[in-house]
């Protein structure tokens, strides 16, 4: 696989020959079909694919929220592929980010603590000067003493969002972070996350269905009957909507 313009070389995940079928016999779905795919560090990768095209699936295996039903996958230089619940829990807890479209605060906590919470659920100590820098980047440090009911939408995915930096991860999976936010609130969260790439190095895999949100990405890859289609660098979002819209027609001649 090339190496597109910003990437280094060094793998943040890479997947290889990733297969996750759910149920068995004739009922059975294949969600992913032996795809191979390297996420390289310091890189924003946006994932699409009409509904059912395995994009979920593959972001849950990469990350290890889900096991994968044949393949191999790899964060960094350690292979998820066979870890203990409590191995793959802690390495989530401490080299992997996640933000969501349902934010996924704890109501009860105030936005300080919801964004030191991993470091505490580790036992590790927060590192203070980085946070600090987290919290002024997101904007949020009139409001650590809230709670998440008296945020808006976009001010919770930007806890959501410090949370998932506050550990320094490897990877940052984000799971249709703008698909609940208005236009300009998601032009804000999605400026966060190129800055996250662009300013820190970290490494962004974003499921999207928005084209203007995979324009922010470096990379778009496009799944179809869970297998990468199309791997396209830095596309822009006229080229990704030409791109889906393309991939749907063919999809519909098939079917007819």
């Amino acid at each position: 696989m090339p190496v597109h313009v910003g990437q280094s070389a060094e793998a943040a995940v890479r997947v290889e020959r990733l297969t996750r079928t759910y149920g068995t016999g004739p009922q059975a779905v294949t969600a992913l079909a032996g795809v191979d795919v390297t996420f390289h560090a310091g890189t924003f990768t946006a994932v699409m694919g009409p509904s059912g095209s395995g994009k979920s699936t593959l972001l849950q295996t990469a990350a290890g929220l889900d096991r994968a039903t044949s393949g191999r996958v790899w964060v960094g230089g350690t292979e998820l592929t066979g870890l203990s619940e409590t191995r793959l829990t802690k390495l989530r807890r401490d080299r992997i980010g996640f933000v969501f479209q349902a934010f996924n605060l704890v109501a009860a906590l105030t936005v300080e603590d919801n964004i030191v919470l991993p470091s505490r659920l580790s036992g590790g100590r927060p590192d203070h000067a980085w946070l600090h820098h987290v919290i002024e980047r997101v904007g949020l440090r009139e409001r650590l003493h809230h709670r998440p009911s008296a945020l808006s939408g976009g001010q919770q995915q930007r806890v959501a969002i410090a949370r998932a930096l506050a550990t320094r991860p490897d990877v940052i999976f984000c799971d249709e972070p703008t698909g609940a936010l208005d236009t300009e609130t998601a032009a804000d969260v999605l400026t966060l996350l190129r800055a996250a790439v662009d300013e820190h190095r970290q490494t962004v895999v974003m499921v999207t269905h928005d084209p203007v949100a995979a324009s922010y990405a470096d990379r778009v890859l496009v799944l179809a009957d869970g297998r990468i289609v199309r791997d396209l660098p830095q596309p822009g979002a006229d080229r990704i909507a030409e791109q889906l819209a393309s991939l749907g027609r063919r999809r519909a001649e098939v079917a007819a």
